[in-house]
């Protein structure tokens, strides 16, 4: 049977992986709720061990019933940098006689930045429309395996433009979009628009294939504009076990070079996936899913991939005593084209991942996760390779996750 909120309840179990918002107040009209969690893991990679924050969040959710089935709905999360990131910044001062003292100062970086920000209108009937930042209509193919703590969601398209949040071309947390959503039975979809537009600078050898060099540098050599975004996922409730998901997001850019050249591309990304089971659900629970992309995403140089393909996958089981392993393996692999547009590179982000959860309770989680590394990053130039390669590592974590 359909509910009424079909929209913010799809959103509302992207955002936390676990019922654990708690209701606030309540009346005949209102409601509020918080949600979110708390995380920090030691974590080990790259030749370093450190104290890092796990994407710690908070979410405020309002309600308010207007009646005849209608009703009026937003939704704040806010995230939460909960180890800080202090650094020393050196700073001169000229005094009076003209002498000059060289000194430090401590600086901090925001505790609070904007993970999600909407408004909607939902009816039983006639489905829902949400306005603001908000997860994207992909992010609806491709959630089911980004639920591992310290590494997911590199190779589903949905965190572009060299890991960042998915805001340009709107696959993961989505600027200034547009979203209705509705459900037919045991069917579900989603429709977008991402109404914003963005420039930016292009430097030599960054970003775009026939620059005049093949290692980034300071050196402007033109501009980039990002135009409107479009996306539409689909949803079957196949049993009650089996979900399957399709979807596409598309969007265009121009590049224009101070010599007059000039590159318009399409970015197109679209896919499926398939889900068995409930992650927070005793038992087994799998899911994988596979995509195909143009123009949607950047390698580790933030160089643009002509085109590739990408799978997820993720498999746990969840026993009575709150043990909990799973096991992943995700690649993105570059298609020719790329090799053909850097000189014969090789661009393979490849990796497994293990894991074991040990769920306290429906609201504390302990984990250990490891990753193991085999990518491809073949360049003839050895420093480009040696760049790419550093970002991509072995490494291990151990953390706490309090949700809220």
């Amino acid at each position: 049977m359909k509910k009424t909120l079909v929209a913010s309840a799809l959103a509302a179990v992207m955002v936390v992986p676990t019922a654990s918002a708690i209701e606030v107040y309540k009346d005949e009209k209102n409601a509020v709720e918080i949600g979110g969690w708390i995380d920090a893991r030691v974590i080990n990679t790259q030749g370093a061990t450190k104290v890092e924050n796990g994407a710690s969040r908070i979410n405020f959710g309002f309600t308010r019933d207007m009646g005849q089935g209608w009703k009026t709905f937003a939704k704040v999360e806010l995230g939460l940098n909960l180890v800080g990131n202090s650094s020393m910044d050196r700073n001169t001062v000229e005094l009076e006689d003209g002498s000059v003292i060289n000194g430090y100062n401590s600086n901090s970086n925001d505790f609070i930045s904007t993970r999600l920000g909407y408004v909607g209108l939902a009816h039983d009937t006639y489905g829902s429309l949400t306005i603001g930042k908000q997860w994207g209509a992909w992010y609806d193919v491709v959630y089911n395996t980004n639920l591992v703590n310290t590494w997911d969601g590199n190779t589903s398209g949905t965190y572009t433009l060299n890991k960042a949040d998915g805001a340009i071309n709107g696959t993961g947390r989505g600027d200034k979009t547009v979203q209705y959503r509705n459900a037919f039975g045991d069917f579900s979809f989603a429709v977008q628009a991402q109404l914003k537009q963005d420039s930016f600078e292009l430097y030599e050898g960054d970003v775009f294939p026939g620059s005049t060099g093949a290692a980034a540098s300071t050196n402007v050599i033109g501009t980039v504009e990002y135009d409107y975004t479009y996306g539409a996922s689909a949803t079957y409730n196949a049993t009650e076990n089996l979900i399957l998901t399709a979807g596409v997001n598309v969007g265009e850019f121009d590049a224009t070079y101070n010599t007059g050249k000039s590159v318009q591309e399409t970015d197109l990304i679209f896919g499926a996936g398939a889900t068995w089971g409930e992650f927070n659900a005793k038992g087994f629970y799998g899911a994988i899913n596979v995509n195909k992309q143009e123009y949607h995403d950047t390698d580790n140089l933030n160089r643009y991939i002509p085109e590739a393909w990408g799978l997820e996958s993720l498999a746990s089981y969840h026993f009575d005593n709150g043990l909990r392993p799973l096991i992943g393996y995700n690649i993105l692999e570059a298609s020719d084209e790329y090799g053909a547009a850097y000189s014969g590179d090789v661009f393979k982000r490849q990796f497994l991942l293990v894991g074991l959860h040990y769920v306290w309770d429906n609201n504390t989680m302990l984990y250990l996760e490891g990753r193991k590394d085999f990518s491809d990053f073949t360049s003839t130039n050895k420093a480009q390779q040696a760049a790419m390669e550093f970002s991509e590592d072995d490494g291990i974590s151990i953390g706490i996750r309090y949700y809220m």
